[in-house]
């Protein structure tokens, strides 16, 4: 859906409070939160017509936005149950 809130924390916020400790003691956690921070700003603003780009490389950027999100989301589900 054009415009909408994909950052993490709208994402998943029952998880907040997870997310803020992993991101200040898990150094890989916290690369790879800035990195999806990075691409969901890069993504809005092309969705919003602030930045232009291909189809192709928009759709590239969100399947890897989706990737970067499985991959925290993994490793919130860890933190939790540990």
């Amino acid at each position: 859906m054009l415009n909408e809130k994909h950052d993490l924390i709208h994402e998943l916020p029952e998880h907040k409070d997870v997310i803020h400790t992993l991101k200040l003691e898990n150094n890989h956690f916290a690369r790879l939160f800035d990195e999806y921070h990075d691409i969901d700003h890069e993504v809005r603003r092309i969705e919003t017509g602030v930045e232009t780009t291909a189809d192709e490389h928009l759709e590239q950027r969100k399947k890897q936005r989706l990737l970067l999100k499985d991959q925290l989301f993994e490793m919130i589900q860890k933190q939790l149950t540990a």
